[in-house]
């Protein structure tokens, strides 16, 4: 993945990573409240050898506590020093699980004994510390055999006591919360990443372009009431799904300028990506711009044309195809523009063959002739190949694309169905898209182009969903 990808994963998922880091906070201040605070104090030793005197002496004596150290060092947790302790101070506890809280340190070149105790009062800890010192310089000069004289040449003495800390050393509430903030911040992330990773569904331009190589003409914007406004450029035409409807119509206006057929299907990979609602609304806003459009209902299984523009769909493609009626004769007009619909007539026993036959290609040509747009609305290309026979003797497929709605599995089972044929696929469309977030597209992601009248160039009142139907 790209950087640009990391960025849409962590803004789609920001919600996530904030609350698991403040989950990961509130963790940590209850760790921080039900542990048992943990005092620390120490005490210092220093390790001596008597000697004559003389500077050789000195120097061999020091040299030989250097050397020594180490292992004196080792004796202080042992049961031979901690178990007196215990007996002293009446611990309850074994000389092991002293030993557990002792720490010993010596510093490099060095003969001081640094003794670190922890307990849970902070007298607790202090008094260890000074009686663990006590019992160590009286262990070491019963350990080191007596010189001539009678008297031990190694010599224990306590340099500093331990003092009573004044605040515990654990819980570090501070690092108990950082910690936990950044143990969130990491699962959240982790867990944004792997949702993205596992969610194979159609969310962006970039999944588009990662599928097909088919221009992206345009993205139309998520409307919750799609399917009581099927004619959302009729109904309501400042909506931001309105516009984009726009912006495909100037963007299609390219295509219809090239050397290409100005035929084109408009299909989908799987139902319910709003392939039927972009085909009516692209018609609708192309026409009132000045050109002449013409609208099928290819789609001889499921026909909606009809219901949604509010025409008589009992006669119309289906009838021209078979000879029973002249195309003259059963389009129709809809509103006060340049725009005319074929319904598709009585569903046919045999679409496929029907729309793949010399009769259909004649008809394409003959409208090519006299419209300077001519849509088709055809049914999903997975279920059924009547789709990429359609668009295989036009100018290209208008592949829309339902976003969070297909997978990419089945987009690029739709683009091979059209591949396979010798279907071109003219371009894509993403519908369902978000009009805020990181998957918006386009106008929805920068703002441009609303409160600048569009309601004029429609002639009809606002709120009359059904055009007038005339025939020409």
């Amino acid at each position: 993945m790209e950087l640009r990808d990391y960025i849409r994963i962590l803004r789609k998922g920001w919600i996530v990573i904030v609350t698991l880091v403040l989950v990961g906070i509130a963790v940590g201040s209850v760790v921080s409240i039900l542990s048992t605070p943990r005092y620390e104090a120490s005490s210092k030793v220093f390790v001596s050898v008597s000697s004559a005197g003389t500077v050789a002496e000195l120097t061999q004596g020091s040299n030989f506590a250097q050397n020594q150290v180490k292992s004196f060092a080792d004796v202080v947790t042992t049961p031979v020093v901690l178990q007196p302790v215990i007996d002293q101070l009446k611990l309850s506890t074994t000389s092991d699980q002293l030993a557990s809280r002792v720490s010993v340190t010596t510093s490099t070149g060095t003969v001081v004994v640094d003794i670190a105790v922890s307990d849970d009062t902070a007298e607790g800890a202090a008094d260890i510390a000074n009686a663990i010192a006590a019992s160590f310089a009286t262990t070491v000069s019963n350990l080191v055999p007596a010189d001539s004289t009678g008297v031990s040449p190694v010599k224990i003495t306590v340099l500093q006591q331990a003092l009573v800390p004044a605040a515990p050393y654990a819980p570090n509430t501070k690092l108990n919360l950082l910690i936990g903030g950044i143990i969130g911040l990491l699962l959240g992330v982790a867990i944004s990443v792997l949702r993205s990773t596992l969610d194979t569904r159609v969310r962006n331009e970039h999944d588009v372009e990662n599928v097909t190589e088919a221009p992206l003409l345009g993205g139309i914007a998520f409307d919750a009431r799609a399917t009581e406004r099927p004619l959302v450029v009729q109904d309501d035409p400042r909506s931001p799904r309105a516009e984009s409807f726009r912006t495909l119509r100037t963007n299609l206006q390219f295509l219809v300028a090239s050397d290409r057929p100005t035929s084109y299907v408009i299909t989908s990979s799987i139902p319910g990506e709003g392939k039927s609602t972009t085909a009516v609304n692209l018609a609708i806003v192309t026409a009132s711009a000045g050109t002449k459009v013409i609208i099928i209902d290819a789609d001889l299984r499921k026909p909606k044309m009809s219901e949604y523009l509010g025409i008589e769909g009992g006669v119309g493609l289906t009838d021209v195809l078979v000879g029973r009626a002249e195309l003259s004769d059963v389009m129709q007009r809809w509103g006060t523009h340049s725009l005319y619909v074929l319904p598709a007539g009585r569903i046919p026993p045999n679409p496929s063959e029907l729309l793949g036959s010399t009769a259909m290609i004649n008809l394409i040509e003959t409208l090519e002739r006299e419209f300077d747009l001519v849509l088709f609305d055809a049914p999903p290309l997975l279920p059924v190949t009547d789709a990429a026979i359609l668009a295989k003797h036009t100018g290209g497929a208008l592949l829309i694309v339902g976003s969070g709605r297909v997978h990419r599995g089945q987009l690029k089972g739709a683009v091979a169905a059209l591949l396979n044929v010798g279907s071109g696929i003219a371009g894509a469309v993403l519908t369902m898209l978000p009009t805020k977030g990181p998957d918006s597209y386009g106008y929805a992601r920068y703002g441009y182009g609303y409160g600048y009248g569009y309601g004029e160039e429609f002639d009809q009142p606002k709120g009359k969903k059904k055009g007038k139907v005339t025939t020409p």
